[in-house]
């Protein structure tokens, strides 16, 4: 998994003017970085020789980030990152590792993408990590994005620097943006190891192949997650039918995340997310339930305990987005819960007059496109949910 260690030069001073490869497989094979016209600098643009601070007036910000006060940018959640139109003769990113590089394993996982080809995968085990870009005589224009490409439980990572020759500015936001809340679907647990005997791992995980971020990419739309393994709305994934209340994602809806490690001995649930500070959401898709089921086991009396808190999470939900559409999907990984997710929907809107909750049954998975880790959905079953979020967005709630 680890492309580029240290420093992964994607072209160099030899290069000069040459094609540059946009594929992390084959530094020989060419593709033109210089994709885009070049831009003049606006006012949210800045021009130095040295490092830029990765913040909202030179990035578009991914989902939820933090800026620290060495004006290094943390990510937690699975897809936070930062995206920019570089133009210049020379990039250079530095990664930061959190407190799991000093005797982890799961470390963060991270991608850097120019004009849309992946040419950092990597996994975050040391302090720094130092990516160029490019190097060369004659100037480049480029977009570069940043991904979180692991959830936030065991790692965090952040962006330490962006040093460029030549200026910086954010790419534009899209019109549409869309939240999804989850669980392990959603962080795309083991999509990258088509064995479901094996367990988990941060280097098998990859949030862009799926369903959400999928979702998001076929609908043109800016995105953010809130999503952790094994967590459900009133219990979190159990063996002994026992409520595991501790591992609920409502309790961190409203934090930067949550993580059993830590960044200059800060963890992510102790930095509280303002809602009234950054860009709501047009769209909420609220897919939980999965890791509750293994709680209710099929009990009537714990099925409705798990309706219930899952009424009390939208009120939650719309309390901090009032205007937010929100489509409630279920059923990847098992459905026997989705009768009371459809039942909790409909007793909110009869209790609160709101009808712009909707919900969508997911086709479970049947084997047919294979599993992933622990039983986990393949790419191509991501694919087929993301398709259905897709069509009903598109039908009900954009339509």
């Amino acid at each position: 998994m680890k492309l580029f260690r240290k420093i992964a030069i994607i072209t160099a001073s030899l290069l000069l003017a040459m094609p540059i490869s946009g594929c992390s497989e084959s530094e020989n094979e060419s593709s033109s970085i210089s994709g885009a016209d070049s831009q003049s600098s606006s006012d949210a643009s800045k021009e130095q020789n040295t490092a830029i601070v990765p913040d909202a007036e030179t990035v578009k910000l991914l989902g939820r980030t933090y800026l620290d006060d060495n004006n290094t940018l943390w990510l937690s959640y699975s897809g936070s990152g930062a995206e920019f139109t570089v133009t210049g003769k020379r990039a250079e990113i530095t990664i930061a590792g959190d407190s799991s590089v000093s005797g982890g394993s799961n470390y963060a996982r991270i991608a850097i993408y120019v004009d849309g080809e992946r040419v950092v995968d990597d996994m975050v085990d040391n302090a720094e990590e130092k990516y160029l870009l490019f190097e060369g005589e004659e100037e480049k224009t480029a977009t570069v994005s940043i991904v979180k490409l692991s959830e936030c439980a065991m790692s965090s990572c952040g962006i330490a620097k962006i040093d460029v020759d030549g200026t910086v500015s954010p790419t534009p936001e899209k019109d549409l943006y869309i939240e999804f809340i989850g669980d392990s679907i959603t962080c795309g647990y083991g999509v990258d190891d088509e064995d479901k005997s094996h367990s988990f791992s941060t280097t098998t995980e990859d949030v862009t192949k799926a369903y959400a971020y999928k979702t998001a990419q076929k609908l043109s739309a800016d995105y953010s997650m809130v999503s952790i393994s094994g967590y459900g709305v009133v219990s979190g994934y159990t063996t002994s039918g026992e409520k595991v209340s501790a591992q609920t994602i409502p309790q961190y809806y409203d934090k930067l995340g949550f993580s059993y490690n830590n960044f200059n001995g800060t963890k992510p649930e102790d930095i509280e997310w303002s809602f009234a500070d950054n860009r709501k959401p047009d769209i909420i898709v609220l897919n939980l339930g999965t890791n509750d089921s293994s709680y209710c086991g099929g009990s009537i009396e714990k099925s409705e305990e798990f309706a219930q808190g899952y009424i009390d999470f939208i009120k939650q939900i719309r309390e901090n987005n009032p205007d937010a559409s929100i489509v409630c999907a279920f059923g990847v990984m098992g459905n026997s819960l989705y009768q009371y997710i459809e039942y909790a929907c409909v007793l909110y809107t009869e209790e609160t007059g709101d009808d712009n909750v909707y919900y969508v049954q997911l086709a479970p998975q049947d084997g047919s496109l294979g599993y992933a880790a622990d039983w986990h959905p393949t790419e191509a079953t991501h694919e087929v949910a993301a398709q259905t979020v897709v069509d009903f967005i598109n039908e009900n709630v954009l339509g």
